[in-house]
């Protein structure tokens, strides 16, 4: 049995169908079901079992003998979010849970973390654990997934095999129930889909021209071949990051949703909103070389061939699944 939670979530899902690609169908999917915007997320997955996420623990206790990897992807992921006894629970503590169980019962383990543990980049982008401890997280959600790894890097006792995903932009089929939390790509098609226009938020930074702030954007495809990897490679654990390791702007980005639609570009600019301006990355970038080092080889999706793809075979097919 292969666990992933946050399985009827954006990642978790494309996790579970690439696992199936692969002939691994038992699957036990973690998460809150029932929920009536993710349903079409695992339409079509073979899936064994489905768990609820608050009972896990239990299901876990009693079942943990048939379990040979846990990819734990859930969380409670609202950048937005500032309840932070919630997120503590939902996303440090319940990370905690599963980790202790994965040494108990000798289960190896990926986990997501999160490039927003990087903050305003300040130190940088580089996965080095020697550093971890010193980042500063701009948002509680952050700050949860910061504690974390960093309590985790502190245990002595560990799973014998462990990886953290520091997940930077990822976009991609399935992302679709995210709202507001959804890729850039994806508001992107929908707002150029309504008005033929693209409105970005205006640079106020000297050191960087109205569109040409920058991120690095992972496809989801890309993500969920890291994570077949690593189960696979089951040694040099760690925390690593994950995105493309090439830093694109918000320009190149939106011409690529033009382009793969079809559409006359037409992008206007808006200030950005006074209360988040002071928290607003103007660039990120993963150093990948880590994961490169352990022997990770496969190409990343470039931001063009990523778009294209997602635009033509899954927006463009009225919210196809992956």
């Amino acid at each position: 049995m292969i666990i992933v939670t946050g399985a009827a979530g954006f990642i978790g899902s494309c996790l579970i169908k690439r696992l199936n690609r692969d002939n691994f169908n038992a699957i036990i999917a973690v998460d809150k079901f029932h929920i009536p915007a993710k349903e079409k997320n695992l339409e079509g997955a073979k899936i064994q079992e489905f768990v609820d996420r608050d009972v896990f623990m239990e299901w876990l206790d009693k079942n943990n003998e048939l379990v040979e990897f846990i990819f734990h992807i859930g969380a409670k992921t609202d950048t937005a979010e500032f309840d932070t006894a919630l997120l503590h629970r939902m996303n440090t503590q319940y990370t905690q849970d599963i980790w202790k169980r994965c040494i108990q019962y000798q289960i190896p383990l990926v986990y997501a973390s999160s490039a927003a543990t990087y903050g305003l980049g300040e130190m940088g982008y580089d996965d080095d654990e020697s550093k971890i401890h010193s980042l500063k997280p701009l948002n509680p959600y952050g700050q949860s997934k910061q504690d974390f790894d960093v309590w985790s890097l502190a245990e002595k006792d560990k799973p014998f095999f462990w990886a953290g995903l520091k997940f930077f932009n990822v976009y991609g089929p399935n992302e679709y129930h995210k709202g507001r939390m959804a890729s850039v790509i994806w508001h992107a098609f929908n707002q150029i889909g309504k008005t033929d226009k693209m409105k970005l938020f205006r640079s106020h930074n000297p050191e960087f021209k109205d569109g040409e702030q920058m991120r690095d954007f992972v496809y989801v495809k890309d993500v969920v071949e890291v994570c077949i990897f690593l189960m696979h490679h089951r040694k040099n654990s760690g925390i690593y990051n994950l995105g493309s390791g090439k830093a694109r702007t918000f320009l190149a980005l939106t011409k690529a949703v033009f382009k793969a639609m079809g559409k006359k570009e037409d992008i206007e600019f808006i200030d950005t909103p006074a209360d988040i301006r002071d928290k607003y990355q103007y660039f990120t970038e993963a150093n990948m070389e880590k994961l490169k080092k352990i022997g990770y080889s496969k190409p990343f999706h470039s931001l063009e061939e990523g778009t294209e793809d997602y635009v033509k075979n899954y927006l463009l097919q009225g919210l196809k699944p992956y």
